[in-house]
């Protein structure tokens, strides 16, 4: 039966019947109960069983994504990014839509993200578009981060941001006050529970959010100037050749 189920839905998946695939799989619930679905969800290529999961969201739920493991989440997961989606949006709600169910353990979900090559990149493409307010929140405990917001784009050591030393003690928060059951709990609970994770994903934070500093800061100075030459941060730097002591000078 399960082999047979596994087929059926990797069939309506490729002919793009994402809806037939779950209620195959729901129905199979019902029947049998969900320890029967947990165990064809094993049997499922991650790419087959991520078809189904992106597709829902907490506002839509899925049988599937309340039953399926962290283990398996996490290997359908990393495959996301074959779906070349840059607005990450099934992305945030797949993970939103798992990690913060009903009776969910988030970080039991996040250990086997991170034990996974390529989790680490998949929460990077989760947590970038709130990239000021994470690095804010991982220097100071609290994204709170108007009374602090600095960019310092031309400062290579500061990597976009400057280091305000009177940010206040008081300003930290606790659990409690980052469960939004999106991004902020995400955060908090890979800086408190998960360093080791933290401290890879916080670099490639850092690199978005001052690569996104200076292209705004760049795109500012074009609207003043329309005739300013674009600045091109990443062009090679090519040393003038020096002449030889037979040779003319062209200076």
């Amino acid at each position: 039966m399960s082999n047979a189920l596994v087929l059926k839905a990797a069939s309506l998946i490729r002919a793009g019947d994402i809806a037939g695939a779950e209620f195959a799989l729901v129905s199979l619930a019902e029947a049998e109960g969900d320890f029967a679905l947990v165990a064809v969800l094993e049997q499922m290529p991650p790419k087959d069983l991520l078809a189904v999961i992106r597709e829902f969201d907490s506002s839509h739920e899925s049988v599937v994504n309340l039953v399926v493991t962290p283990e398996q989440f996490a290997r359908a997961l990393v495959m996301e990014r074959l779906y070349g989606d840059h607005t990450h949006t099934h992305l945030r709600g797949m993970i939103n839509a798992v990690l913060f169910r009903e009776g969910s353990d988030t970080d039991e979900f996040l250990d086997a993200i991170g034990d996974i090559d390529g989790g680490c990149e998949a929460l990077i493409d989760y947590l970038r578009d709130h990239d000021e307010m994470i690095v804010h929140f991982a220097n100071y405990g609290t994204f709170n981060h108007l009374h602090t917001r600095k960019a310092v784009v031309e400062d290579e050591d500061a990597e976009g941001l400057a280091q305000d030393v009177h940010a206040e003690e008081d300003d930290v928060i606790d659990k409690s006050e980052a469960s939004d059951r999106d991004w902020k709990e995400v955060t908090w609970l890979l800086r408190n529970h998960h360093p080791d994770m933290f401290e890879q994903i916080l670099p490639q934070i850092k690199t978005h959010l001052k690569k996104r500093l200076q292209a705004e800061a760049e795109l500012e100075r074009m609207e003043l100037d329309p005739t300013a030459v674009p600045v091109r941060r990443d062009a090679p730097v090519v040393s003038k050749p020096v002449a030889g002591p037979d040779e003319e000078s062209a200076l």
